[in-house]
C-alpha cells in the first residue's frame, strides 16, 4: 500500500532543552486507520502538532503525499484536517457559519451541500443556526470534526476526539470515521480508549518517552503479543500439580478447581493434545475448557511497563 506520510528522523526539543521527540521514523499508508498510542506526555499530540506544521521541527523530515511540511507547507496543510484535544471555538458564531468558515480558510469554494452532508452525518443538522456557546461538551466535539473535514481533505487527525462524549455520540463517531476510511480518508487517532483502537484500528503505534516503541498491523500484533489462556475446570481439586506436568509450566488456581495453560503463539494444537493426554496419563479429568485471549490494552499495559 502506498504511504501518504512519510517522517524521517523526526526530533522535537523545545528552548528549555526537554526533546519530546526522538529520532522518530514512521510511514502512514493512503487509507487506513492508525491508533497512536501512548501514557500522557508520551508525545503523541507533540508529533500530530510538527506533522500538522503547528510545531516546528528540530531534526529529520515529513513528507506528506510528497510535500514536504516546511517547504511547501499551504500543499501539505490543505490535504489534513486536525481534531484538537483542546475545545477552541468561536463561542458566539453559529455552527453552519464556523464550520463554512473554515472551508474558506483553505480557499476552498462554497459547497452548501458538502457542509449539510457533514453536520447531519455528525447529527448537527438540527444544530446549525444554535450558537457555539449553547452546545454542549459532546456537540462542541462534534463540532471540530465538522471544522476539520469542510475542506474535503484526506488525511484526518483526531487527537482524544471522543474525551468527554457519551456512548452514543462516540458511536455516531466511528461510523462516521469507518466511511471516510471507507472513502479513501487516511485517518491517524490518538484515544485513551483502547477499546476504540481495538475495534478501529487496522494498524497500532504505542509511542512513549518520545520514542516509537512498536508499530504493527493490529491483527499481528495481537497474534504475536497477545497470550492466550487455556484453562481447565477440574472435576476434582489438587493440593499440587504432579511432577509429570512441569514440562508446561502450569498454573493451579487457589482453590486448587482450575488448571491454567498460557501459551503466546499460534501453532500450539499439538503441545495443547499433548498436554491433555498426559492429563489423562496421571489420572486428571476436567469437566470444562475455556480459552482466552490477552486485549490490546494487556498488550499495551505490558509494552509500558517493559519500556520505563
Amino acid at each position: 500500500m502506498q504511504n501518504i506520510i512519510t517522517i524521517a528522523n523526526l526530533s522535537k526539543t523545545y528552548a528549555s532543552g526537554y526533546q519530546a521527540l526522538k529520532n522518530i521514523n514512521l510511514e502512514i499508508r493512503r487509507g487506513e486507520i492508525l491508533a497512536l498510542l501512548g501514557p500522557n506526555g508520551a508525545g503523541k499530540t507533540t508529533l500530530i502538532s510538527c506533522i500538522c506544521g503547528i510545531l516546528n521541527i528540530s531534526e529529520g523530515t515529513v513528507q506528506v503525499d510528497g510535500h514536504d511540511i516546511v517547504t511547501e507547507f499551504r500543499a501539505t496543510r490543505s490535504l489534513i484536517g486536525l481534531v484538537p484535544q483542546e475545545l477552541t471555538t468561536d463561542a458566539f458564531e453559529t455552527v453552519w457559519a464556523t464550520v463554512s468558515f473554515s472551508r474558506g480558510l483553505f480557499g476552498k469554494p462554497a459547497n452548501p451541500e458538502y457542509i449539510e452532508k457533514v453536520l447531519k452525518d455528525l447529527s448537527l443538522w438540527d444544530k446549525k443556526d444554535n450558537k457555539i456557546i449553547a452546545l454542549s461538551g459532546g456537540m462542541k466535539r462534534r463540532l471540530l470534526i465538522a471544522k476539520a473535514l469542510s475542506h474535503e481533505p484526506q488525511i484526518l487527525f483526531l487527537d482524544e476526539p471522543t474525551a468527554g462524549v457519551d456512548v452514543n455520540l462516540r458511536h455516531d463517531m466511528w461510523q462516521l470515521v469507518r466511511s471516510l476510511r471507507d472513502s479513501g480518508v487516511t485517518v491517524i487517532l490518538t484515544t485513551h480508549y483502547i477499546d476504540e483502537a481495538e475495534d478501529m484500528a487496522d494498524r497500532i503505534g504505542v509511542i512513549n518517552k518520545g520514542e516509537i516503541i512498536l508499530i504493527e498491523d493490529k491483527k499481528e500484533l495481537m497474534r504475536k503479543l497477545g497470550k492466550k489462556l487455556l484453562t481447565l475446570q477440574l472435576e476434582q481439586p489438587l493440593d499440587r500439580i504432579p511432577p509429570e506436568l512441569a514440562a508446561y509450566r502450569l498454573n493451579l488456581s487457589s482453590d486448587g478447581n482450575q488448571l491454567i495453560y498460557t501459551y503466546e503463539t499460534e501453532g500450539e494444537r499439538v503441545t495443547i493434545i499433548s498436554l491433555l493426554n498426559a492429563l489423562s496419563a496421571v489420572g486428571i479429568g476436567f469437566k470444562d475448557i475455556q480459552t482466552t485471549q490477552s486485549s490490546l490494552e494487556n498488550i499495551f499495559v505490558n509494552l509500558i511497563k517493559d519500556g520505563q
